[in-house]
């Protein structure tokens, strides 16, 4: 997931080196003859990904997105990033908000808030006035008689 602006504008560079590479690949400039189908394949699809990844940031950058779904609590994460880049937020405007050290939000979002308390979290939700919606249900796998 690209959290930031840096992020955007260097998968936006490697996505023009990657359609670039396809173009030479296919003019046979580049790449090994004999494998020459899978290369085009494998760059295509890396192709792929970034372009979704890039339509999501800009999606969420241009503030069209309202509703940020988390279909597990450690979906948590990225929906908290998603809904600082739909707010317009820098990591730096969130750690003002948070009074913490810009560093420290990095951190966070680096590890998907995996060291971040309960209790953060909630700040983090509160500061970017994100509600949380979720609903707890037993898997019928784990019950025992």
């Amino acid at each position: 997931m690209i959290v930031n602006e840096r992020q955007c504008k260097h998968t936006q560079k490697k996505l023009t080196e990657l359609v670039a590479l396809v173009a030479a690949t296919e003019r046979n400039e580049a790449g090994d003859e004999g494998f020459r189908d899978i290369q085009i394949a494998g760059l295509q699809s890396q192709i792929l990904d970034l372009s979704a990844e890039l339509k999501e940031y800009e999606a969420l950058r241009d503030g069209t997105t309202t509703v940020i779904e988390a279909h597990s609590l450690a979906g948590l994460a990225d929906a908290l990033i998603k809904a600082r880049i739909a707010r317009g937020w820098t990591q730096r405007q969130l750690a003002e908000r948070l009074g913490v050290a810009e560093q420290q939000v990095q951190r966070y979002e680096s590890s998907s808030y995996r060291t971040a308390s309960l209790a953060r979290l909630c700040d983090i939700a509160d500061a970017l006035g994100v509600t949380i919606t979720q609903r707890a249900e037993l898997g019928m796998d784990l019950y025992v008689a």
